[in-house]
């Protein structure tokens, strides 16, 4: 659907000046949306999975930890699928987020994925500048990330950063030079915007921030005493925007669930070309160890990928 068509649909949540915001700029945060309740629950079950992780000396396919960790000093980076761990989580992510994302992609909606993220301090747990559609590309670009502040977060906490109307821009491959998946912008790229325009949205517990799947965005590293800064994310896309195949589509038995509204009979197909995704069927850790290099063999693109002498990001 186009955003006038999006736009005359019937608002579930949001103000009809917040949806409109949400079209010029590629993001809108409504504070306080999540009732105390809701997300004193969330972070019970948060905590139970902390507690699990001492237990472990490498990261497992639920659990993503991060350098340092020990059974004294716990460092979660990531719940990889919370939807998939526990009820509760699946619970908040068909219930109002939903409904909000209706108000932005139309009333037919399909849950992508979820995962939980922290922030523990020490200068490792920067998010470089990304977008999130070259990690699951769609036949179009209706795709949206919901993220939930479990806890209060300030400026110093790394809160989402995102640069105003750069899901209007094209789309970046997210390849280094060697053709190596890295998950985060070339450099050269990074310096077509004007990063001094970056928006950065701290609020409460509660709250939640959204952004388009072509949306410029980042997150800084903490700079305070640890909090932990749990965030919950959960993607979402239109139902007549389909994935192309891609082994991480498949992570979560609730991909392509339908939350709202009906199935797509037609596909919808955005005239932009998109970068191929690489083969994730080894598995994926997380955008920390991706962007961190972490990775012993990080992922390599297909070489079926590149056309012969051409540029991939033209």
């Amino acid at each position: 659907m186009t955003p006038e068509a999006i736009l005359a649909c019937p608002a579930r949540v949001l103000s009809q000046a917040q949806r409109e915001s949400y079209f010029e700029t590629g993001y809108v945060m409504v504070e306080s949306l999540i009732p105390t309740a809701v997300i004193d629950e969330l972070n019970e079950i948060t905590r139970q999975f902390i507690e699990k992780s001492r237990s472990l000396t490498q990261s497992d396919g639920e659990i993503d930890i991060g350098p340092g960790h020990t059974a004294a000093s716990p460092i979660v980076r990531r719940l990889k699928c919370p939807d998939k761990s526990h009820e509760t989580y699946w619970r908040l992510a068909t219930g109002i987020i939903a409904d909000v994302t209706a108000d932005l992609i139309g009333p037919d909606v399909y849950f992508h994925h979820s995962k939980l993220n922290f922030k523990w301090g020490g200068g490792s747990d920067e998010v470089k500048w990304h977008q999130d559609f070259p990690f699951y590309p769609h036949t179009n670009a209706n795709v949206l990330a919901i993220g939930t502040y479990l806890a209060d977060v300030g400026i110093d906490d790394g809160p989402l950063a995102v640069i105003p109307g750069s899901h209007k821009t094209r789309i970046h491959e997210q390849f280094d030079e060697r053709g190596i998946w890295t998950g985060a912008m070339r450099a050269e790229d990074v310096a077509l915007y004007d990063t001094d325009s970056t928006v950065y949205m701290p609020g409460p517990r509660g709250s939640i921030t959204v952004h388009h799947s072509r949306t410029v965005h980042a997150t800084k590293p903490t700079t305070k005493a640890a909090s932990g800064r749990p965030l919950l994310i959960n993607a979402y896309a239109a139902a007549d925007a389909f994935p192309y195949s891609s082994p991480k589509n498949t992570y979560t038995p609730h991909g392509r669930t339908l939350v709202r509204g009906e199935a797509a009979t037609w596909a919808h197909l955005d005239p932009d070309p998109c970068p191929v995704p690489p083969d994730w069927s080894a598995g994926y850790s997380s955008i920390y160890a991706q962007q961190g290099e972490e990775e012993a063999r990080p992922t390599p693109r297909d070489p079926g990928v590149r056309p012969e002498g051409g540029d991939a990001r033209k």
